[in-house]
């Protein structure tokens, strides 16, 4: 059954890239991903014993022959290649200097990020437990319906009821994210599975009660997924806050690491049982003995409800990343941006570092009313701690670039700000809203990446102010240069600091002393 989870896994990390930009945004693509991947993976059970049937020359009590089953991995495996073929074919990545480095993940480089950063430890080891469990319980269902019940073929009504109902809780997951905290969800979820798992332990030859206690076994595990992937993502700016660095391409290939290694213990587990059950090729539900069906039962129930309990005692004690933390975390982390700039200070060409002997123009980034940075209600950057600057409270909710120069802060967990160092090396910080941190990346779109060089006038991120006004905050846009040991030095002139401008007109001129 290993095939269910391949395939599974396939179709949802296919489309992974788009989830790693912010925790609303990771939560909603991540949640069209996992409807796909719902459906994927349950097709597979819808046509399993169909498909095995239509190749088999024998029936064998609607268990199939080794023909039928040959025939059904093969029609599989013919289209995971078609589909993985197309995508790498018809996919095509925007490049820039950020893709430049083709440093390869290793296991040691990805066992080395665990060891450094506890919180994704914490939350590795919670879905480890988790995943193998799952895994162990869904991988013998079909066994369970073909030497237990007896009836191999109502398994196709089975996963196609469990898909239908996946689909759904997918869905609802943005919403409940709204309402609930993660680890609400999470708790409740688990709740929900662990009754599943006693319905279906106790269903017996019951196919009502055994679709019962499968369907509200199913319910929770996509919401489960999506709860640990979101921690997960979000432990990229905990590492960094508390490591001085982003290993976000380490951290998020953790989860698919644990999945394999769960779906491989899994594999085991269900493949010594079924040998010690007797239930192999050829065998029917007749012939498996009670001391059989006692081994199989304990297996499947048991070991998977230890597990399961297991990885929630661990998610209780140990993972403490949630909504708020994280917030607290990107909060800390724009306060002290300048010292985590990507890039290195010695690559500015000499054109560049010959041009820190002119002034530099600098225009505004969207258009609105000019403020003074001392009216605005955000303390850090009224009271001048984040550096010199300006405020203008925008019209508009487009932010283009004010000069020439390199993303070296892009803030992807929330998009509520960008750092940029111009071509010849002075940092600022672009920051949409006052506390839209807490927003989550909610209302906001972001067209740059960091590492990218961007021209004067390019367009680098969008805001929707109702959406920041209806969660309570302010909209104004702010601008603040850092000046530290590692920056030019440099006086900024304000050609205009009140009235109305619109993106592009000149407002301050940086002269580099």
């Amino acid at each position: 059954m290993d095939i269910f989870y391949s395939f599974n896994d396939v179709a949802f990390w296919s489309m992974i890239p788009a989830i790693s930009f912010d925790s609303a945004e990771r939560e909603k693509t991540a949640t069209f991903a996992r409807v796909g991947s719902t459906l994927g993976g349950q097709l597979v059970g819808v046509v399993v014993m169909p498909l095995v049937l239509f190749f088999s020359l024998n029936s064998n009590s609607g268990n199939g022959d080794g023909r039928g089953w040959f025939g059904f991995a093969a029609t599989v495996a013919i289209i995971a290649a078609v589909t993985s073929i197309g995508v790498g074919i018809f996919t095509h990545e925007k490049k820039n200097e950020l893709r430049n480095n083709t440093e390869s993940t290793s296991f040691g480089k990805v066992l080395g990020v665990l060891v450094k950063n506890d919180q994704l430890m914490a939350i590795a080891l919670t879905y480890v437990l988790y995943t193998t469990g799952i895994q162990i319980m869904n991988s013998f269902q079909l066994y369970y319906f073909t030497y237990i019940m007896g009836k191999a073929p109502t398994y196709t009504i089975y996963a196609l009821i469990n898909g239908l109902i996946g689909v759904i809780t997918v869905s609802l997951f943005p919403g409940l994210a709204k309402k609930f905290s993660r680890r609400r969800v999470f708790f409740y979820s688990i709740l929900v599975m662990l009754i599943g798992l006693v319905l279906f332990a106790l269903a017996g030859h019951s196919l009502p009660m055994v679709i019962l206690g499968g369907a509200i076994f199913m319910l929770p595990q996509p919401l489960i997924f999506l709860v640990v992937l979101m921690i997960i993502t979000d432990s990229v700016e905990y590492g960094q806050l508390k490591l001085g660095h982003r290993d976000e391409g380490l951290t998020l290939s953790v989860r698919p690491l644990l999945d394999k290694f769960g779906g491989a213990v899994a594999g085991g587990v269900v493949g010594m049982t079924a040998t010690a059950a007797g239930m192999i090729s050829g065998a029917t539900a007749d012939q498996i003995t009670a001391h059989g069906t006692s081994i199989f039962k304990l297996i499947m129930f048991a070991v998977p409800a230890i597990l399961i309990l297991l990885g929630t005692f661990v998610f209780s004690r140990k993972v403490k990343l949630d909504e708020k933390m994280h917030a607290q975390i990107v909060d800390e982390l724009e306060k002290t941006w300048h010292q985590h700039l990507e890039g290195d200070d010695s690559a500015l060409s000499e054109t560049a570092t010959a041009e820190t002997a002119a002034s530099l123009s600098f225009a505004a980034p969207v258009d609105g009313k000019l403020l003074p940075l001392n009216s605005v209600s955000a303390p850090a950057f009224a009271n001048g701690s984040m550096g010199e600057g300006i405020a203008i409270k925008p019209t508009d909710g487009q932010i283009f670039a004010p000069v020439a120069g390199t993303i070296v802060a892009d803030f992807p967990s929330t998009r509520h700000a960008l750092g940029i160092r111009t071509d010849n090396g002075i940092p600022f910080l672009i920051h949409v809203g006052v506390d839209t941190v807490e927003m989550q990346g909610t209302g906001f779109v972001s067209y740059v990446e960091n590492g990218q060089h961007v021209e004067a006038g390019d367009k680098l991120m969008e805001f929707w102010s109702p959406a920041i006004k209806e969660a309570g905050h302010d909209d104004t846009v702010m601008i603040a240069f850092t000046k530290s040991d590692d920056t030019p030095n440099y006086e900024l002139k304000f050609v205009k600091n009140e009235g109305l401008v619109d993106h592009g007109d000149e407002i301050i001129q940086i002269e580099n002393k």
